[in-house]
């Protein structure tokens, strides 16, 4: 039971720092079709930020969305 906790906290990490460089990439306004790596970064976050974008209302040129998402995952480490 151990291993099955310790992969799940794992992953939860992997889905935060994957949200935290796209943040990052959105700054710097990498074309995510022009790099592989960062389509799959895009792609990844994408499912996780895509139903938070549609249930909060939109800030200005703000998108909430990847900190409702890491607080919510944040929860789930601390919950396993």
């Amino acid at each position: 039971m151990g291993i099955i906790i310790g992969l799940l906290n794992y992953a939860v990490s992997a889905l935060i720092w994957i949200i935290l460089i796209r943040v990052i990439l959105s700054w710097i306004r990498i074309d995510p079709y022009g790099n592989p790596v960062v389509r799959l970064i895009y792609e990844v976050s994408e499912v996780l930020l895509a139903p938070v974008r549609r249930l909060l209302p939109p800030v200005g040129f703000l998108d909430f969305s990847p900190f409702v998402v890491i607080l919510v995952l944040e929860l789930i480490r601390r919950i396993i």
